[in-house]
């Protein structure tokens, strides 16, 4: 990680999610469903046997949801910040569409019909070049 700063849970959800993300978190999840499945005779499979896969597996996934969550929404933040910049930077871009996701999504309609537009034109025009070169 080349930045550790952050709060308590940020770390926490950043190292838990590139953890759960390994092969080795899978092989080892797959594990335990093995041995589970395998310890089925020997508890008659029981209710009890089966409530703490069901409970354990709800839980794990109730609390991966929510780190997962976490790690999507900084890298969300992150990429549309790093979009932003490059709109300021580049001489000629439209500094309105910086801070796009802010919008409603009245807006955003608004705003993607006059870019579906402008697409539509730029790929008119390039369907009169072909016309007029006989493609």
């Amino acid at each position: 990680m080349p930045n550790s700063k952050g709060s308590w849970f940020t770390r926490f959800a950043k190292v838990t999610a590139r953890a759960a993300g390994q092969p080795t978190a899978f092989a080892g999840a797959m594990g335990v469903i093995v041995l589970w499945g395998i310890s089925g005779p020997i508890f008659g499979y029981s209710d009890t046997w089966q409530l703490v896969i069901n409970t354990s597996t709800t839980i794990v996934t109730f609390l991966m949801v929510f780190l997962i969550q976490n790690s999507q929404n900084r890298d969300s933040e992150a990429v549309q910040i790093k979009l932003d910049e490059l709109i300021r930077a580049i001489e000629g871009a439209e500094n309105a569409l910086l801070d796009l996701e802010e919008l409603d999504e009245c807006e955003l309609d608004e705003m993607r019909k006059r870019y579906l537009g402008l697409a539509e034109q730029a790929r008119s025009k390039i369907d009169e070049k072909k016309e007029r070169r006989g493609e």
